[in-house]
Parts: C-alpha cells; sequence; structure tokens
C-alpha cells in the first residue's frame, strides 16, 4: 500500500543553513481538516520511506520534506549545523513559510524527538502530535537496543562489541551484523520496499553520524544521554503514540510515554521500526481516525 494518489506541489524553503525540499499532496481536503506535517527519521534518513502516509491526503494536506543534509535538499558541509535547536527552527521555518497556522505533526523515529522538540516551543501552533516509533530518551533507546543485539546471532554480537571498542564501524563485519539487526527490528519486509532503498541511498551520513553515531544500536553522536522525557510530562496536545511489538524503538517504553502525556497508544504485533510498511491498512486507518477527532 504505498500508492502516490496525488503529484506532490514541491517548493523550497529557505531554513537556517540552506534550502529545504518540501512536498505537499492533496489540497484543502474535508472541511474542517489540519493538514499533516511529516518529519522523517534519522537524523539524515529522506522522507522516501514514509511514502505510505501520502494516502492520508484524501483528508488533507499532507506536507513532506527532507530534512537539511539529505535527499533532495541542501548538504551543506558544515558539522555546526547538526543541532536540535537548529533542526526546531528548520520546522518552524518550513510551517511559516508554507503558510498554515495549526498543523497536526507527525514524527517517525529521530522525526518523532524532532516532534517533541518543537512541541516544547511551539505547541500553540500544533492540534495533534503522532509520534511513531519515536526516540525520546537516548539512554533507554540504548538500553532496549542492547537487548536486541543479544537477540542476534554470536557471531553478529562478537562482531558489534569487537567493532565497537575499536571504532572500526566499517569493517565488513560490523555492516553485517548491522544489516541483520535492520531487517529484524527496523523492516522485516523481504525484498524492502524501494522506498526505504532510496532513503538509504539517498542518506545524510554527516547529519547521522555527527548527531548520533554509526548505526541504530551505536551511539556515538552529540545527542548522547539526550531525554525528553520532562517534555512528555508537560505535553498538552492530544497525542498518539505507535509502534510495533518487534520495533527498535521500545514498545514498553511508548506506552508509558503515552501515559504520561495523557495520550493513547497502539502496539501493532509482529511489527517493526517501519511497521508503516508491514501493516499499512491498520496502521494508517489507526493515524487517520485520530486526526479527524482532533481537527476540531
Amino acid at each position: 500500500m504505498t500508492t502516490r494518489p496525488v503529484t506532490a506541489r514541491e517548493r523550497f524553503v529557505d531554513v537556517p543553513g540552506g534550502r529545504v525540499w518540501t512536498g505537499t499532496y492533496g489540497d484543502t481536503g474535508a472541511e474542517g481538516a489540519v493538514p499533516v506535517l511529516v518529519l522523517h527519521g534519522g537524523p539524515g534518513m529522506p522522507s522516501y520511506y514514509l511514502e505510505p502516509l501520502i494516502s492520508l491526503a484524501d483528508e488533507r494536506p499532507v506536507i513532506f520534506f527532507d530534512q537539511l543534509g539529505c535527499g533532495r535538499s541542501d548538504r551543506p558541509d558544515d558539522p555546526s549545523l547538526w543541532t536540535v535547536e537548529r533542526a526546531v527552527a528548520e520546522v518552524e521555518a518550513v510551517r511559516t513559510v508554507l503558510g498554515h497556522d495549526r498543523l497536526h505533526l507527525l514524527g517517525h523515529s529521530w522525526g518523532g524527538f524532532l516532534a517533541l522538540a518543537y512541541a516544547a516551543q511551539h505547541e500553540a501552533a500544533l492540534a495533534s502530535a503522532v509520534l511513531s516509533s519515536p526516540l525520546v530518551s537516548v539512554p533507554l533507546w540504548m538500553e532496549h537496543a542492547d537487548s536486541l543485539v543479544a537477540q542476534l546471532s554470536e557471531d553478529h554480537v562478537r562482531a558489534i562489541r569487537r567493532h565497537e571498542e575499536a571504532g572500526s564501524f566499517d569493517h565488513p563485519d560490523y555492516q553485517a551484523a548491522t544489516d541483520a539487526f535492520y531487517r529484524r527490528f527496523l523492516c522485516s519486509l523481504d525484498p524492502w520496499p524501494s522506498a526505504l532503498l532510496q532513503t538509504f541511498d539517498e542518506m545524510g551520513e554527516p547529519a547521522y553520524r555527527t548527531l548520533w553515531g554509526p548505526s541504530e544500536f551505536t551511539q556515538t553522536g552529540n545527542l548522547s544521554g539526550a531525554d525528553l522525557g520532562p517534555i512528555v510530562d508537560r505535553l498538552s496536545v492530544p497525542s498518539l503514540w505507535l509502534a510495533g511489538s518487534m520495533d527498535e524503538s521500545s514498545p514498553a517504553s511508548l506506552v508509558k510515554y503515552a501515559e504520561r502525556a495523557r495520550g493513547s497508544a497502539v502496539v501493532f504485533e509482529g511489527g517493526t521500526h517501519c511497521v508503516h510498511f508491514e501493516q499499512p491498512v491498520a496502521y494508517l486507518d489507526t493515524v487517520r481516525q485520530f486526526l479527524r477527532h482532533h481537527d476540531g
């Protein structure tokens, strides 16, 4: 279920550090339908892999953009740009330039972290927040990642630990272990959808490595220790929290965050980090009903 129902209205937007590509799918939609702005993961994983969400454009505008440093956006060679503060300013620039006073915000993975950081400063612009397999606390993410790594083969576990210690992340054995982890906990489909492959092809490595690190389970970047739990506790807009039961974003933590935010949580049995590809009908129906309910 990855059909593009309409062609995007494309526009480049000036943001701190360069220009970013935006694509708006759908028109005004149903009366009172609030647009949804989609924040992709990574950092540096362009928005192609979230294309199932374009199906929501039959009811409302769905706005995608590739964050600075990846995909169709500018790729400046300036490590100082890869900060949470600048990324929040980037989201606000996109909202302002596109002229939307009020939005639903849907963030996936790192995009969930960015959505929470944005809400802390600009909550008045939000009708709701959908946190899909979000990063919230780096320490808790890594605790869960370690438990998932332990489920890999002994050879893969040894390779990961050996090359983490040596810092040799480009070694074929580390890369093979990374691939095994991703195909089990990031997306279990075989083969992977073309949109997910395109995301990896156009990934922004500098942004990913500077903020995060060499892989989803090895964290070496400047997000180390970050924890947005206090923002979750203060969140006042309606929130929907989504994950797969085999997700690299801890489903148990997700349920607790939803309770703290006075939101709702749905865990899709058997789903991974890309449950929107694996169970698109259930995933999209859940999001669609939530957005409709909070358009008012």
